[in-house]
């Protein structure tokens, strides 16, 4: 896979968006800004944990940001890298999609350039990180869409496993989406207090602000972990609870079958001398008492509630 690098320049601030870095536009990087080899190495690497590394001339940013892969049909992570200097905003991505909009929406329009890129690389690096954030709603929307399409079934089915699938992917999506964005709830914040070289003390409202989007975005998830391993719980037991219907339906049934089974089994012996054996409607008096036996222990169990 080719790396593309996209730039967009507004008088001395320029942004370098890299689309799949390679060894390539690392050495870009390496020979026009002198960065770290580490950070450069970890521009390659999708493995790493969201992190701020602070250097004099410039700051190295790892965050995770999650996206609907529609291959997986699930919640997967995308790592965005990005460097920030007192000129440059660079970042580096797989391709993500909010990332690559913001970028084309601001390169097409003079007005968003202006209004971005015109004041100073830390606005930009909060419009980046901002956006990325507010993206992160509209999942959420359709995790709590999803939820409620479950909640409207799950006491209707008449076979709760066919909804176990279905709760079960959806609680796999929330633990993913909470396992991204836990650690930004660390990260996030260090920016309000971090080099004002790069991040003047006007964007601490701007970051703030952010870091209430993340803290948003954690209480939404909790409350859906919530409901759905609620929903999770409610359903076992209605599937527990059919369970045991059929159990209890099958015990009676077993219950019923013994005496009948004895009874036959009894009048089955090659024996001379069974009680009535002989008698011309021993067919019928025999056919009497097992029916007689089955009323009297199906009465039985109806009084005792049993079924």
């Amino acid at each position: 896979m080719h790396d593309t690098i996209n730039t967009i320049t507004q008088g001395k601030l320029v942004w370098h968006d890299i689309v799949n870095p390679t060894e390539k536009s690392v050495e870009f990087l390496s020979k026009k800004y002198k960065f770290h080899h580490l950070d450069l190495e970890d521009c390659l690497s999708n493995i790493q944990r969201p992190k701020i590394d602070e250097y004099d001339k410039y700051m190295f940013i790892v965050l995770h940001f999650p996206y609907y892969d529609k291959v997986t049909n699930s919640i997967q992570t995308d790592e965005i890298n990005l460097f920030i200097g007192n000129s440059y905003v660079i970042t580096l991505s797989p391709g993500n999609r909010v990332l690559n909009g913001i970028f084309n929406r601001i390169k097409r329009s003079k007005t968003l350039k202006k209004k971005y890129m015109g004041s100073s690389s830390g606005y930009l690096l909060y419009t980046i990180i901002d956006e990325m954030f507010a993206a992160c709603f509209p999942l959420l929307d359709t995790l709590s869409e999803e939820i409620k399409d479950i909640e409207s079934v799950v006491f209707e089915l008449e076979n709760p496993k066919d909804m176990l699938k279905d709760i079960l992917s959806l609680k796999k999506d929330i633990i993913n989406f909470r396992r991204i964005i836990i650690p930004q709830r660390m990260i996030v914040p260090q920016l309000e207090h971090k080099n004002k070289k790069f991040l003047s003390e006007d964007l601490d409202v701007y970051f703030d602000n952010v870091v209430d989007k993340v803290e948003k975005i954690y209480n939404n998830l909790e409350t859906l972990s919530e409901i759905i391993t609620s929903l999770n719980q409610t359903n076992e037991s209605i599937l527990s609870h059919n369970t045991n219907n059929v159990i209890r339906v099958l015990t009676v049934f077993s219950v019923v079958m013994l005496p009948l089974t004895v009874i036959t089994g009894f009048y089955g012996m090659n024996v001379v001398g069974l009680p009535a054996a002989e008698h011309p409607l021993a067919a019928l008096i025999v056919t009497g008492v097992l029916l007689g036996v089955v009323v009297t222990m199906l009465v039985f169990f109806k009084f005792k509630r049993w079924m």
